[in-house]
This record gives C-alpha cells, structure tokens and sequence, in this order.
C-alpha cells in the first residue's frame, strides 16, 4: 500500500511538473509571453487603425448603396473588432497602456497620431465620407478603405519582421492575408 501511494504521489507531482510547463507555454499563447518593443507599437497603433476600420464600416452600413459594399463592410467590422479585443489583451499583460478608442476620427489620440500609421483617413476626409450617399460614398469609401488596407498590410508587414511575441507576429500575418486578399475585391469593385 505504501508502494501504491508512493506511486500515486509521484504521479501526482509529475503531472502538477508538467501542467505548470504547460501553463508557462499557454500563457504565451495569450500574448503575455516575450515581446519587443516592435510587438507594443504594432498592438499599440493597429488597434487605432481597426478602430477607424471599424468606423468607416460603421458609415457604409448607413450611406452605402451596394449591398457588396455593406457586406464586406460587416465582414471588416467582425474581423477587426475581435482583433482588437485580443491586442488591448496583449497590451495589458505586457503592463502597457492600451489606447482608448475615439470613434469620431480619431480625434482624441492627440495631432500627430493619424499621420504617423499609414492609411488613415484624415477628419476631413471621414466628414466628408460621412456626408455622401449611394455611388458617390461607394466609390470613396471603397478608395479609403483599399488606402488604409494597404497601411495595415505595411504596419503588419513591419511586425512580421522586427517582432518578437509569437502571437503578434501571428495575428499580423493573418492581417496581411485578409487584407490583402481585401483590397483584390475592392480594387475588383473599383474596376480598377
């Protein structure tokens, strides 16, 4: 009986061994693991960009005039919120601050924010989107997105190469494909 006890004990502990490696592996897997400075940029300006994605999409649904239009504006707006949630995540198990989200422009993240991460739409341009309707709206909304889809393709691109955190370089191979594969369609209903 001492034996089996012994036995069930050793058990025990090896296997509390290896959920503990286990837990190590999997906390890595949440985005806590090793990060660079690059990983805290890209988490820390694409979360803004999304977030202007997000408010684009959020037009289209009110003052497009192509049903493709709108879908594709729902499918950016699925993709990105959760996108989001997960960075604000990384951000905050790496003790960084995550940026809080002005939908109307952007306008809360201080002047120079929009021109320093490619593909934003300026205020102006997001009023004046905001102010068309139908094929006109179309047309624009289809250039800014294709615009700011190429400037989330180069920040990925960037965190592709100089990050270190498994997961954000992850999620920034998955931007740049559905992205990319993105603007094809757009540049698709563009006609060009």
């Amino acid at each position: 009986m001492k034996k089996f006890l012994g036995l069930v004990t050793l058990l025990v502990a090896a296997t509390l061994a290896l959920a503990a490696c286990g837990s190590n592996d999997t906390s890595a897997g949440s985005g806590s693991g090793d990060h660079n400075e690059q990983d805290v940029t890209f988490a820390s300006d694409m979360i803004p960009h999304h977030q202007q994605a997000i408010q684009m999409a959020k037009m289209a649904k009110a003052h497009a005039g192509s049903t493709e239009v709108k879908q594709l504006a729902n499918d950016i707006e699925a993709a990105q919120g959760p996108e989001i949630k997960t960075m604000t995540g990384w951000l905050k198990a790496w003790g960084e601050d995550a940026p809080s989200g002005s939908m109307s422009g952007m306008g809360g993240m201080g002047g120079s924010s929009n021109n320093d991460m490619p593909g934003m739409m300026s205020d102006h341009d997001l009023t004046k989107l905001g102010q068309a309707t139908g094929d006109t709206f179309d047309q624009m909304w289809l250039q800014g997105m294709i615009a700011h889809h190429e400037g989330a393709v180069e920040m990925a691109n960037t965190e592709i190469a100089k990050g270190k955190n498994a997961d954000a370089t992850d999620l920034a191979k998955t931007i740049k494909a559905a992205q990319t594969k993105e603007i094809a369609k757009m540049k698709k209903m563009l006609g060009s």
